[in-house]
């Protein structure tokens, strides 16, 4: 199967946070890796391969090489799991006319006009009574059809509509669910019960994510593209999934770190902003019978890939780039950098990253924001405070970027993935 199949049958399954992880268990189980918990005490060897799910929708996965010796760093991929998009608000149902409304709020940097009249879909985790207060049951949930839609108003009602309308994020954006009459309440409630096998007053809370229902699909005379809802970072989560699974042998801890909340700010307890994976570290240092000391001089010797996607050059705003730096899709990886730091990259790792692809014929290009422009910043410049080691930001050149769906290169997911591999197992000779 190839990086573009593998990836949109990733997209199918990955419908939201919770969903993605749930995929990457299934996977990684088969892999042969074996869940921890971070209470519980790491007796790790070489040759080992372990994970562990951090409040459901963050997960860590890691290798310990079965070459590794003591003093050999760490080498670390990251994504994101969460994506731009709407959230169910409690007390959800509206209704106006005998039509059903879900109220919803939007989630990060969302495109909105995108979202108008697609079939769309929720999907997330619920909140059941448990036996306890302080143990409630949690299931995930996923539709898996289109169970709404946010229709647009004509343009005889509103004729500016071509010139350029803002929407307003709760009266535009609501979506409709289909004619419930005007004396019927808790009806998207009580769907979900329904959904669930459970009684109504069992359902204590949720997060449920409203998305695109439709699937990725390759476009162009010859498929040169594909189009698809989450590639922002789906194409990121299963490259350095792949790569972590393909890895095998190594001298050194391959480690994929899959954080959510990145899409609004990471400042979260399963974020890249937390102290999650510095713990994370400092356990596998300890696992191996080191110490505190030993952790902190693994910083010197490990290095930090931070995979996101990255603007791809837009053939109808080329004004919009920098006139040397830039990525068309389908030219290759590109490697982000930034005098701001919101790129986290140097130029020390630009050059590991180099060698890299230029050792494996991987192709690659440098992206640079224009000096008069900015773009949003990944969790490489908020992971690599916790833990100060060397970062380079990565990731595939995207069109369409938060929109409903997006738009890549259906020979960029290949380019990643190699490039991820390449990191995980090509040894250092020090």
């Amino acid at each position: 199967m190839s990086e573009a199949e593998q990836l949109l049958g990733f997209l199918t399954k990955a419908t939201s946070p919770f969903h993605g992880v749930e995929e990457m268990e299934r996977q990684l189980k088969k892999g042969g890796f074996r869940p921890l918990t971070l209470g519980e005490e790491w007796e790790l060897k070489p040759g080992g391969a372990y994970y562990f799910i951090q409040h459901g929708s963050s997960l860590i996965a890691f290798r310990i090489g079965e070459h590794w010796k003591k003093g050999k760093g760490f080498r670390i991929g990251a994504a994101h799991t969460d994506f731009p998009g709407f959230r169910i608000k409690p007390n959800p149902d509206m209704t106006e006319e005998g039509y059903g409304k879900v109220n919803v709020e939007v989630y990060g940097g969302v495109t909105l006009n995108t979202w108008m009249d697609r079939p769309l879909s929720a999907a997330g985790r619920v909140a059941l009574k448990g036996k306890d207060a302080f143990h409630p049951m949690i299931k995930l949930v996923d539709f898996k059809r289109p169970i709404m839609t946010i229709p647009n108003l004509a343009i005889h009602l509103r004729k500016e509509l071509n010139k350029g309308v803002e929407l307003n994020k709760q009266t535009d954006m609501i979506p409709i669910t289909g004619m419930v009459g005007e004396n019927v309440k808790h009806y998207f409630i009580s769907y979900l019960a329904k959904e669930l096998g459970v009684v109504e007053e069992d359902i204590l809370d949720y997060e449920l994510y409203v998305y695109c229902a439709e699937e990725g699909c390759t476009v162009g005379l010859e498929e040169e593209f594909i189009s698809a809802p989450r590639l922002d970072n789906m194409t990121s989560v299963q490259a350095i999934l792949q790569g972590l699974l393909e890895a095998g042998e190594g001298d050194c801890i391959q480690v994929g770190a899959f954080f959510d909340h990145e899409e609004i700010g990471s400042k979260t307890k399963q974020g890249a902003g937390s102290m999650l994976l510095s713990f994370v570290i400092e356990k596998i240092v300890e696992g191996l019978g080191g110490a505190r000391k030993d952790y902190i001089k693994l910083m010197e010797e490990s290095i930090l890939l931070s995979v996101d996607v990255g603007h791809g050059f837009h053939p109808s705003h080329g004004g919009k780039y920098d006139p040397m730096n830039k990525a068309v899709l389908n030219s290759g990886v590109t490697i982000k950098e930034a005098a701001a730091q919101s790129y986290a990259t140097d130029c020390k790792g630009v050059a590991i990253i180099l060698q890299l692809c230029k050792e494996n014929k991987i192709p690659f290009k440098k992206f640079v924001n224009r000096s008069d422009g900015t773009s949003g910043s990944t969790l490489g410049s908020i992971a690599s405070s916790f833990l100060p080691m060397i970062t380079v930001e990565v990731g595939v050149p995207l069109l369409a970027m938060h929109s409903a769906r997006e738009l890549m290169g259906i020979k960029d997911q290949k380019s990643l993935t190699d490039l991820v591999r390449a990191f995980y197992t090509t040894p250092c000779h020090e």
